[in-house]
């Protein structure tokens, strides 16, 4: 019994040590959805009220004055400008008052749930003139993407291809210069972007237009994640799968604005929208299916390559690393081998 228990506490400690990382992956995802998703509450919700009389800037001023920093109420002069507005992702919604038919203008493509949080508001000021809300839809969804969300879980699988292939790279590629990594890397990346282009256009078609872009951003995204998780292995090892997670699951897929927009979260994730890599993708990827690109496509693209670039230099710091080690060893091995045949052995 006792030679059982000295040879089963090393096995057991192994195994303790080892169930570390998927302790803190559910740790960390039930702190990272739960504190981003638990509660969606507005906060500062940009919407906008058409009309420039004086009885447009009352219900403006009253809507703004019942909120408080729920809303953030402003005035459109016309219907023209509140469209303009809204398709540049400047409004969540546009109210059009009328007395016999008011009126909300939406571009449920944004975001769905911001522009049904602000449909539930302005119903309750139609309902207070006795008059049902007429809601008109600005950016008509694909056929396959009803709700708009769908680009959102394209990114969750573009997202596991990536950190998953790190794994392998890491590991099983560890025998691989670097220099024949970082390209197996972009590689991995093409496939993955390849297989994410065809489950958006013609397998599910969750993109009707515009698919090449949502492609090209996809290359993007995937190998940015790769090369940071190949280069990140050279120096974390196996806790490389967890920093992986952390990255671009825990932190990403809850500040990609895919489910709730910043004005529905609290100030940390919308913090991280404004330069993570999955909502730099995402908003993208809706700017330019839904946007004609008017909104910020430009500036979405050069975070993808801002995630890209430290990516690149990692791989180049990880490479001179595991030059060095390698110099390292041979310059012991020689020393071990002399002290060896000092001992006689």
């Amino acid at each position: 019994m006792s030679s059982l228990s000295a040879v089963s506490r090393p096995a057991l400690r192994h195994v303790l040590v080892h169930l570390v990382t998927p302790l803190l992956m559910c740790l960390g995802m039930g702190i990272a959805y739960l504190s981003a998703f638990h509660a969606p509450a507005p906060h500062r919700l940009p919407v906008a009220v058409v009309g420039q009389g004086p009885q447009a800037q009352a219900l403006a001023q009253g809507l703004q004055d019942k909120a408080g920093d729920k809303l953030e109420v402003t005035t459109a002069g016309d219907a023209d400008a509140a469209r303009a507005r809204l398709l540049d992702r400047e409004l969540a919604a546009a109210y059009v008052p009328d007395a016999d038919a008011p009126t909300l203008l939406v571009a449920t493509a944004n975001s769905e749930t911001s522009a049904s949080a602000a449909e539930k508001v302005f119903t309750q000021v139609a309902a207070q003139q006795g008059k049902p809300l007429a809601v008109q839809e600005l950016t008509p969804m694909a056929a396959g993407d009803p709700t708009g969300q769908g680009l959102f879980f394209l990114l969750v699988a573009l997202s596991i291809g990536s950190y998953g292939s790190v794994a392998v790279l890491g590991a099983a590629g560890a025998a691989l210069a670097m220099r024949a990594r970082a390209l197996l890397g972009l590689a991995v990346a093409l496939v993955v972007s390849l297989f994410g282009a065809a489950l958006a256009g013609p397998v599910f078609h969750l993109v009707d237009h515009g698919l090449f872009g949502v492609w090209a951003m996809s290359w993007l995204y995937s190998a940015g994640i790769i090369a940071i998780g190949t280069a990140l292995h050279t120096f974390l090892g196996r806790w490389t799968t967890l920093t992986m997670m952390a990255l671009f699951v825990m932190l990403n897929f809850t500040s990609s604005g895919g489910i709730f927009q910043p004005e529905l979260q609290n100030g940390f994730y919308g913090a991280l929208h404004s330069f993570w890599n999955g909502a730099g993708f995402l908003e993208g990827a809706r700017d330019h299916v839904y946007f004609g690109g008017r909104a910020g496509l430009g500036g979405h693209v050069a975070a993808l390559f801002g995630w890209l670039a430290p990516g690149a230099a990692l791989l180049v710091l990880a490479a001179r690393t595991e030059r060095r080690r390698a110099r390292a060893l041979a310059a012991e091995q020689p020393a071990e081998e002399e002290m060896e045949e000092a001992v006689g052995v």
